[in-house]
């Protein structure tokens, strides 16, 4: 079932001439598969935009929405990370900060010289370190559900207050009562889904197990010695009023730290995939942000 829905999805982006998949080879043993805008030319006349997934899903289910809307008037670019949907590496490192190397590389050969990153919860984290690591190609930033450096103590408060053991519990969920759990604490509104859908998700979307609770690992370990670098660009944190996960204090104490380049905007009666849940009010104010802040690079 799932599987035929996302077989519909991707026939029907491609076909409406959104985006088409794209496998880039970022070095020897590492490919990542990006959606790219369809007829896309060496030098494109819009702005781009890169589109960072959650990380319960790839790119493509992940922005549907986003992409239709955004399609118009920018050059979407969706990757899918490393472990997720066609992207792999034979590479040890599970960090954020590789996560960002690979996209920042994807992107350099498929002729993007700067753009504007979105961000979902996990994709949000790798957005920041992009920001961070590469400022002349991030020029702002749009960060959702996430957080600007993740601790052990707020992992642990985080999952147990949704009563969960561990990180990994919640976001590799292995039964269907799990991933029942997880959807019903990402989203504000109950939605059912049947067990034999719940059931080909897990199959479809949960491969790359043990490498993935690598990369939660990772996630962890890299901000053992924290440090908010001080960014160049805007950023603006657009948070869902109900999210369970990372509550909208963290947006406001997050713009706090960051100061006065730093922007906050709740949507009311939305979770933490407040993008999926809310998608038109999501859209509106995401271009209301990107109109604001990019600039248009045709010569």
């Amino acid at each position: 079932m799932v599987t035929v829905a996302w077989s519909l999805i991707s026939w029907t982006m491609k076909k409406a001439g959104f985006v088409e998949p794209c496998t880039v080879e970022i070095e020897v043993g590492t490919v990542m598969r990006f959606w790219i805008p369809s007829q896309t030319i060496s030098k494109s006349t819009k702005p781009a935009i890169v589109l960072l997934h959650a990380f319960c899903a790839d790119g493509l289910a992940n922005w549907m929405f986003q992409i239709i809307s955004l399609s118009k008037n920018y050059a979407v670019y969706v990757p899918d990370f490393i472990f997720f949907g066609g992207s792999t590496t034979d590479k040890l490192d599970r960090s954020p900060s590789f996560q960002a190397e690979c996209l920042a590389k994807g992107l350099k050969k498929l002729g993007v010289e700067k753009c504007a990153v979105v961000g979902l919860s996990y994709g949000g984290m790798v957005a920041l370190k992009m920001a961070e690591l590469y400022s002349e190609l991030v020029q702002a930033v749009v960060i959702s559900g996430s957080v600007l450096a993740i601790e052990e103590c707020m992992v642990s408060r985080a999952v147990e207050d949704i009563g969960f053991s561990s990180c990994s519990e919640m976001l590799l969920p292995s039964s269907t009562d799990g991933l029942r759990t997880l959807l019903s604490v990402t989203v504000y509104r109950n939605i059912h889904f049947p067990n034999c859908m719940l059931s080909d998700f897990l199959q479809v979307m949960f491969s790359n197990r043990n490498e993935r609770s690598e990369l939660l690992e990772a996630l962890v370990n890299s901000y053992k010695d924290i440090h908010i670098p001080k960014f160049s660009q805007r950023i603006h944190l657009l948070w869902g009023e109900k999210d369970k996960i990372f509550k909208p204090e963290i947006a406001h104490k997050i713009k706090e730290r960051l100061g006065n380049n730093t922007t906050v905007e709740v949507i009311k009666k939305a979770g933490h995939l407040v993008n999926l849940e809310r998608p038109c009010v999501y859209n509106k104010c995401l271009n209301k942000f990107l109109s604001s802040v990019m600039i248009d690079e045709k010569k």
